[in-house]
Formats: C-alpha cells, sequence, structure tokens
C-alpha cells in the first residue's frame, strides 16, 4: 500500500467512534457522626457519564424498615468531577433517611438506568452497598420520640374570645413548633391536655416542610392549637409544655418549654358591658322602623276606607243613573204613545190655520181604537154627533163655516173625553186578527 499511515488513522478513529460512552454511579451518606435514632441523613446518589444525558435517570425506589425514606425530588445537583484524569458530568440526587429505632441498616447497591448521549442503547450502572448503625442518643429511654435537630424554636400565642372572661366565652391556645435538620414526619405532639371545667376542641394540625428557597429542605414546621370553652366561674391553668430534643450540632439533650397560662373567668351577672349589644341592636332597628302614631294611623285607615266607598258609590251611582236614565226614557216614550199625550195636542192643533184634527183622530184611535170620529159617538143624532160633522163639513165641505163649528166643537170636547172615560174600550181586540172584509162607518163628508 502506498500510504499505510492514512489506513491506521482510520481503523483508530473507528475504534474511537464504536467505544460507547462510559457510565459511573456513586452514593455517599451525608450526616451526624455518629448516627443518632431521629436524625435526617443524606444518601446523595452521583450518576456520572463522559458525554450527556439525552434524558432523565431512572432511580431505584429504596425502603429500609426501621427508617423513613423519602425518594429524591424532580430536581437534582449539576456536578462535574474528574475521574481517573477524565472529565465527567453528572446529576446528584438525595434521599432522605431518618432511622426510628436504633439498629443497623444496610443500603442495598442502587440500579441507576440511563441513556447517555451516543449511547446505542439504554445503560444500567449499580453503586456500592453501604451499612450504618443508628443508636439511641443519651437521654432517651428507648422507645420514645427522639426529635433530632440542628436548631428548634417552640412558641406559643394565646387568643381570647373575650375580656374580661365568663362563662361561654372561649380561649384559643396555639403551639407553634419549628426545627432545622428535621423532617415533617419526625415533629412529635404537643401535649394540649384537659383541663377541668374547660371543655376541649382540639384543631387539626398544620405541617409543612421548610426549604432554602432553591428547593432543598432545610426543616420543619407544625401547628397545633386547641379551644377551651368555659362552662363555670373561677381560676384556671392551662400547664406548661416541655418539650425534650436532641441537638445534633452540640451531641447534647436541650429541653424547650412554653409557660403555663392563668386565667380567671366570671359569670355572666358580674360583667357589664361599657356598651349594650342589645342597646346598640335596637337603635339599628330604630333607624329602619316608620312609626306612625294612632291618630295618623285612624286618619290613614278612615281615608282608605272613604276612599273604597267612594269608588263602589261612583261605580253604584253610575250603575243607577244609567238604569234610571233607560226609565225615563221608557217613560217618556210610553207617554209619547199614551191617549192623554195626544188629548194635550188638540187645543194647539184647533187653534191652526185651517184647524188640524190630526191629533183628534189620534186619541180617537188610541183610547177609543177607533179610525174615525163618529165611533167616538152612540147616535148620530146626538149633539156632539151633529158638532163633529159640522166641524167635518166647516173644514172638508164646500161651504166652510170653520169659527162657528170650532167653537161648538171646543165646547164639547170635555163631554167627549168624560164619554169615553164612562165608556172605555178594552185594547185586547188589537191583539187578534183582523176580520177578513173589515166594514167600517162612513163618515158624512
Amino acid at each position: 500500500m502506498k500510504h499505510p499511515w492514512a489506513l491506521a488513522y482510520c481503523l483508530l478513529s473507528t475504534f474511537i467512534w464504536a467505544a460507547e460512552p462510559q457510565l459511573r454511579v456513586q452514593a455517599h451518606l451525608s450526616g451526624s457522626n455518629p448516627v443518632v435514632v431521629g436524625a435526617t441523613l443524606q444518601l446523595q446518589v452521583d450518576v456520572l457519564v463522559d458525554t450527556w444525558f439525552t434524558g432523565a435517570p431512572q432511580l431505584p425506589e429504596l425502603t429500609l424498615s426501621g427508617a423513613t425514606v423519602i425518594p429524591p425530588g424532580g430536581e437534582a445537583q449539576h456536578l462535574t468531577q474528574t475521574v481517573e484524569g477524565k472529565t465527567l458530568f453528572g446529576l446528584r440526587y438525595t434521599y432522605l433517611i431518618t432511622p426510628s429505632v436504633a439498629q443497623a441498616f444496610d443500603i442495598p447497591a442502587l440500579s441507576v438506568r440511563v441513556t447517555p448521549g451516543q449511547a446505542n442503547a439504554e445503560q444500567t450502572a449499580h453503586s456500592e452497598p453501604i451499612s450504618f448503625n443508628a443508636q439511641l442518643p443519651p437521654g432517651f429511654s428507648p422507645g420514645e420520640t427522639v426529635l433530632a435537630a440542628r436548631g428548634l424554636r417552640f412558641s406559643q400565642q394565646l387568643r381570647r374570645s373575650a375580656d374580661p372572661l365568663r362563662i361561654g366565652d372561649s380561649i384559643t391556645r396555639e403551639l407553634t413548633l419549628q426545627v432545622d435538620g428535621a423532617l415533617a414526619l419526625s415533629l412529635p405532639i404537643p401535649a394540649l391536655v384537659e383541663v377541668q371545667h374547660l371543655r376541649r376542641y382540639l384543631a387539626d394540625p398544620q405541617i409543612k416542610s421548610l426549604d432554602d428557597g432553591r428547593g432543598n429542605l432545610s426543616g420543619a414546621q407544625r401547628v397545633d392549637s386547641a379551644s377551651y370553652r368555659i362552662d363555670h366561674p373561677g381560676t384556671f391553668s392551662l400547664p406548661a409544655i416541655q418539650l425534650k430534643w436532641w441537638d445534633i450540632d452540640a451531641k447534647q439533650v436541650r429541653m424547650a418549654s412554653v409557660p403555663a397560662i392563668d386565667f380567671e373567668a366570671f359569670s355572666g351577672s358580674l360583667f357589664k358591658p361599657v356598651f349594650s349589644v342589645a342597646a346598640d341592636l335596637q337603635q339599628l332597628g330604630e333607624e329602619s322602623r316608620f312609626h306612625l302614631s294612632r291618630h295618623w294611623l285612624g286618619l290613614v285607615c278612615t281615608l282608605i276606607i272613604l276612599g273604597a266607598l267612594g269608588f263602589f258609590a261612583r261605580t253604584g251611582w253610575q250603575r243607577g243613573r244609567h238604569c234610571w236614565q233607560g226609565w225615563r226614557s221608557a217613560r217618556q216614550l210610553t207617554w209619547l204613545a199614551s191617549a192623554d199625550y195626544a188629548w194635550q195636542q188638540i187645543p194647539e192643533q184647533l187653534e191652526q190655520s185651517p184647524p188640524q184634527l190630526s191629533a183628534l183622530y189620534l186619541w180617537a184611535h188610541r183610547s177609543q181604537q177607533q179610525l174615525g170620529l163618529l165611533g167616538l159617538v152612540d147616535s148620530p143624532q146626538s149633539p156632539l154627533s151633529l158638532h163633529l160633522q159640522r166641524l167635518l163639513r166647516a173644514c172638508y165641505g164646500q161651504k166652510p163655516d170653520g169659527p162657528r163649528a170650532l167653537q161648538q166643537l171646543k165646547n164639547e170636547l170635555p163631554k167627549l173625553r168624560d164619554r169615553s172615560a164612562l165608556h172605555p174600550r178594552h185594547n185586547a181586540a188589537r191583539f187578534h186578527l183582523r176580520p177578513l172584509n173589515p166594514s167600517q162607518k162612513k163618515e158624512l163628508p
């Protein structure tokens, strides 16, 4: 071959690119030494590669009998280390372990799966097994709850429903416990005991973890409260509360406490408030209340009654007025259709020039059911009949003698009306059929 060095270069490059990336897992404990019950240890697991991460590493689940284990969260610490002269890049995950009993603990090898950059497939690496021994700190007996922390703050707050207190009021005692370097689940429950003649009501505790602002747990906080309702008057005392804990840094037992609370409650009759609640409520009600005296109330009722009576009276008046007008119209029509009305028209018509006899004919028809005037007399030779015949000749004949005949008729009219009143004709005949060939008396011209 003309260029053997070129062939060697190609073979070396192929070998380098074909090599798998390096994956390494390291685990170590960080915490107090010696390890005591109640203290929180950090199991730090470092996942290192010489290329890069194509995805988040898959960590195993860790369970230890006799200890509380909190797995890592979603955040990890970035690392850069030099191992055997080679630079590795990695992520650090932290398990929190709090032993609750004094014994030996064995942490098995942890298998971590990850796919580094330039890898052909997913790779798995194992950490070394770790063992540690937890012991009971001095000053604590077996079975006693141990709180191990680097710092502790214990305080209380008191709230009164009224001042001074009396029967039916309540007092609330709130305890706040904050620790550094401990888990929330390891915080003890303070003793909020019952007190005679006070009814205790416990509230649900408020527990939360504290962090350093970057997602790393730094401690925990627990808030407990209890309300005491007063059933009897007297002097009462809520006892002091002491809390024993282990100082990890000083390696000694410490005591934290809150003082007792003494208070007095009175009966309801001994306490007189400066401002009366009942009076205030009554004053509030008076502002929105409408006052009306009896005089004005009676006046308003009278006006309402008069208005109602006026309304119904107006309706009745209108109905009565309509009825009266109808009756009056009917009466007027009856009068206009009567014989008396026709009789009253006779003198006026006789005074006309020439005299008119239509009212006399109308009266004869209405009073005696006669179509002519001669039917009003019984005998054609009676004076009245003669006067009527003479009046007809005077009005309608060839030789009128009107004034004389008219005067004679006027003199005989009262007799004619008296006669018709003495001999009235029944009107029943007008409700029957007329004769087929009616005959009428013929008047002389």
